[in-house]
């Protein structure tokens, strides 16, 4: 966690008019205790801010989803589709995390939906502290969607919990079968998984049932939907399971 994967506890929020805001935690190490204290401190203080988050959501009625996955699986791409299909009916704002530049933000505010931008510098994930702040900027409507689109990482995203509703990773068929196996951490903490680009299946080697099945091996019961961005297949389904969740 942050100091044993290099994590930086220094972040810049970006508002909506680009200005940044700095802000740092006072988590500070103490190279005298044993890393597994700092781990445990760390995450203590966490998930006491997740909880706040957690009944900020709860209180305006507002369905948070966190989404993980490792870079370029399209989690923008698919955002941007769901924003087009959702914001007739539904209020949607998104949070969106990277290590730098507001690229992603600015595709989310072209695509109908307020974004605020957190740039995590070395951060490798976002945590509640983060989310906190930029709540406090964004200040999502009652009775809203709020997505959270993680720092692309398999690995440190999973111990962080940010008060969502809701995890959702994103796999694409252009990585390996054998993810599910490779980072049990990140998929038994997700309540869906979506496989993604699956207009691409016909020219890859990707093995479909083989990750399917240790998928299930590493989370019995997760629901898997299948779509392509690219397309549109399967984004109806999608759209249907977080409305009706």
């Amino acid at each position: 966690m942050c100091d044993t994967c290099g994590c930086n506890d220094v972040y810049h929020i970006l508002d909506h008019d680009h200005q940044d805001h700095h802000h740092q935690n006072m988590i500070e190490p103490d190279h005298h205790h044993k890393i597994i204290q700092i781990e445990t401190d760390v995450l203590s203080k966490n998930n006491l801010l997740a909880e706040r988050n957690r009944g900020y959501f709860e209180a305006r009625n507002i369905k948070a989803f966190n989404l993980v996955s490792s870079p370029g699986s399209g989690k923008t791409t698919v955002l941007e589709k769901l924003i087009v299909l959702l914001k007739p009916t539904l209020k949607i704002s998104v949070i969106e995390g990277d290590q730098q530049t507001a690229l992603d933000a600015n595709r989310i505010k072209a695509a109908g939906a307020d974004s605020i931008q957190i740039n995590t510098g070395n951060g490798c994930h976002l945590d509640a502290h983060m989310v906190n702040h930029a709540l406090k900027e964004l200040n999502p409507d009652e009775n809203s969607v709020l997505f959270i689109e993680n720092v692309g990482n398999l690995v440190c995203p999973a111990l962080f919990d940010l008060g969502e509703f809701k995890r959702i990773i994103i796999m694409s068929v252009t990585e390996g079968e054998d993810k599910p196996l490779k980072y049990p951490g990140m998929f038994q903490s997700s309540h869906l998984c979506i496989l993604n680009k699956t207009d691409l299946l016909p020219y890859l080697d990707f093995k479909k049932e083989a990750f399917l099945s240790n998928l299930q091996k590493i989370k019995p019961g997760i629901e898997v939907i299948e779509i392509s961005a690219k397309n549109g297949e399967g984004l109806n389904v999608l759209k249907e399971y977080l409305i009706n969740i």
